[in-house]
């Protein structure tokens, strides 16, 4: 009976450890401070960060939870809301089953350079995990990337300690 009771006791330690994070990753938001804000360009940009960065981490072994846009945005109070307001975040994705979520944001305060902001935050609690950001220079696709992989590995170390990016030659195109 002894036995059996610490190899019950040993399978409940080891199961949390291999208990697969899940992120909710919202929509990044574009907050562009130079002359001439909002061009298409910057709002392709945007919308490419997110989907960027849940390849990143799903390819890390994180579980990637989708939360629905019409949630996001009846939850979203207004520009920069969910990015500064955490327990309404943190609600957001804890109603779609994430452990995580992460509310991120691309400053663009001039045409030379931008960056690429994030607020992890733990959905259990509504606690700020971590706050990042990764510059990037130039609007083009790979120097986004690699943006995005920074963010990547920034999230990891704060998480499961997991990711590794990629050779320099990169899987997106």
């Amino acid at each position: 009976m002894k036995i059996f009771t610490i190899l019950f006791l040993s399978v409940l330690c080891i199961a949390p450890a291999n208990a697969e994070t899940s992120i909710a990753i919202l929509d990044f938001e574009l907050r562009d401070l130079t002359l001439a804000p909002g061009i298409p360009e910057e709002l392709q940009r945007t919308a490419s960060i997110k989907p960027m960065l849940e390849a990143e981490l799903e390819t890390a072994g994180y579980k990637i939870v989708a939360v629905d846009v019409a949630s996001q945005r009846q939850a979203d109070g207004g520009v920069g809301y969910l990015f500064d307001h955490h327990d309404s975040a943190a609600e957001l994705a804890k109603n779609a089953g994430a452990d995580y979520v992460l509310v991120g944001r691309l400053h663009k305060p001039s045409f030379l350079f931008a960056y690429i902001m994030g607020h992890l935050v733990r959905t259990s609690d509504g606690q700020l995990i971590g706050n990042y950001i990764s510059e990037t220079k130039g609007g083009d696709k790979k120097l986004t990337l690699k943006g995005v992989e920074s963010l990547a590995v920034k999230i990891d170390h704060d998480l499961d300690r997991i990711y590794s990016p990629p050779p320099p030659k990169t899987r997106h195109k």
